[in-house]
């Protein structure tokens, strides 16, 4: 009757083991209700139940799928104190179903929530007070070597590679001095991520190569191990940084928007002309030369493109098997903006999207659709789940002239200007403020059952449309929660056939 897809995070098995009553339920669960603790949804044929603080998923026949929404519901209205009330409440609600149906179904609901699996309680909130106090490391970086572009995209946040100021290249010394920085204040934590980042870096490529070597050199003294990524639009890539990319870095992200009309209208060169011509052929070489792993082509959509489940679909025809095409964030005075009036054909394409690139994997072309990679068995730790990337704590971006800033998306920004790759964090106030944003210092996100997912979502866009982090952008979250849904499903069907 009901398929359980993962039996849950094992905090939750370990927990359940410490014993409650047969119901599963306390006197203060009755007293308050139990809220909005399960997900059900529809998707592609399957019915889908989520378990929202265990993480579990089942997936259930049309009656199981029906008993639990009714269950929840009388659990919340906090009257039920033995089986038999609870059968007899059910019968009372005229469900298209017999008796020994009903009784069958809720018993394995409710062996479902003895295990742990359905009906959770909370226990992350408990620890919120903890996570609040704890002290933080610096992990990674996100080294702004260029703040100039030789491409004129349309939407870049960077305002084509300036981030607000003026345009500059890192120094070598200031990269050195920002990698002892993170060297120095990433505790005992021994692997830590440096991206390189614009603009675009190949404009400074040659630091780009001596900053790894550098960041080679204090491996074995202190003991740290770098994880290289690069971002590049591709405009620079040759054999040459090929090789090298291929030997030194962990990662890659190739910027393209998807169809050649799509990606050349938003993401020109500055004197109008096209870029999908002249990086096609490089990121299909580049993808191809690193066994078609460790890398994703990575696009926008905008107003321009509502079908982008299409631009997916040329992506994974052209042979790239790591795609990530995700929605543009920008102002309403911005002609390419996404809108609310857009939000049904958005979801739809999710869902087509989701569709396809099952299909595809039945028939043993497999696609890594990013936002619909999500781990149903493990998962993030508790403070990934709970806040996100770490922008601002363990996660800073610095300038080509060193400062230091929560992320990418703040750069430019002064009020959020945190310190220096010389003097350190000087603004610990603003490292407090992000040490603090989570899901549940954001009343969006306390009864959204996406929220140990996206953790709360962007920091950025949340300030940039609410001047203030602990807000949502609304939209994205819309957007997000469809994305989880589908990638849901998509396990679901996998299992299936497994």
């Amino acid at each position: 009757m009901c398929q359980h897809i993962t039996g849950g995070c094992p905090v939750w098995q370990a927990r359940q083991k410490k014993g409650h009553a047969w119901l599963g339920w306390n006197v203060q669960e009755k007293e308050k209700g139990i809220g909005e603790v399960i997900h059900r949804y529809k998707n592609n044929g399957y019915n889908i139940v989520l378990d929202v603080n265990s993480g579990s998923v089942h997936v259930a026949d049309d009656i199981v799928y029906d008993l639990t929404g009714a269950v929840e519901e009388l659990l919340n209205q906090g009257n039920i104190t033995e089986y038999g009330t609870l059968i007899q409440q059910l019968k009372e609600l005229g469900l298209p179903y017999d008796m020994e149906e009903i009784e069958e179904a809720v018993k394995e609901i409710l062996e479902l929530k003895e295990a742990g699996m359905l009906f959770a309680p909370d226990i992350y909130e408990n620890y919120i007070g903890d996570f609040k106090k704890r002290e933080t490391v610096v992990k990674a970086l996100c080294l702004h070597v260029a703040h100039d572009c030789n491409l004129a995209c349309k939407y870049c946040f960077a305002e084509e590679g300036e981030y607000h100021g003026r345009r500059a290249l890192m120094s070598l010394e200031t990269g050195k001095k920002a990698l002892d920085f993170l060297v120095a204040n990433s505790g005992n934590r021994i692997n830590l991520e440096v991206d390189f980042f614009g603009g675009e870096p190949l404009m400074n490529w040659q630091v780009v190569k001596e900053l790894v070597a550098y960041g080679r050199s204090l491996e074995e003294p202190f003991r740290k191990k770098f994880r290289f990524t690069l971002t590049t639009n591709g405009v620079l890539l040759n054999d040459e940084v090929m090789e090298f990319v291929n030997k030194e870095m962990s990662n890659v992200v190739l910027s393209i928007d998807g169809r050649k009309e799509v990606n050349d209208r938003m993401r020109p060169h500055r004197g109008g002309q096209g870029s999908y011509d002249e990086i096609v052929p490089k990121f299909q070489k580049l993808a191809k030369s690193r066994g078609q792993k460790d890398y994703y082509v990575r696009g926008t959509f905008t107003r321009n493109n509502l079908d982008f489940s299409e631009d997916v679909a040329h992506l994974a025809d052209l042979g790239f098997e790591q795609i990530s095409v995700e929605p543009v964030v920008a102002g309403p005075s911005d002609d390419y903006a996404l809108k609310e009036e857009d939000l049904e054909t958005l979801l739809a394409q999710y869902d087509k999207l989701a569709a396809d690139l099952l299909e595809r994997r039945k028939a043993g072309k497999p696609v890594n659709f990013f936002h619909f990679m999500i781990d149903l068995e493990g998962g993030p730790c508790v403070a990934k789940r709970l806040s996100g990337c770490g922008s601002g704590t363990e996660y800073l971006a610095v300038t080509p002239w060193g400062d230091l800033y929560p992320c990418h998306q703040f750069v430019g920004k002064e009020e959020f200007l945190m310190g220096n790759v010389e003097e350190g964090v000087l603004r610990t106030d603003i490292r407090d403020e992000f040490k603090c944003c989570n899901v549940y210092a954001k009343e969006k996100c306390r009864n959204c059952f996406a929220k140990f997912y996206c953790s709360g979502g962007c920091a950025a866009n949340s300030y940039n449309f609410h001047q203030n982090i602990n807000d949502t952008y609304d939209l994205g979250c819309e957007l997000q929660r469809k994305r989880i849904e589908c990638a849901i499903m998509i396990k679901a069907a996998l299992a299936e056939l497994e």
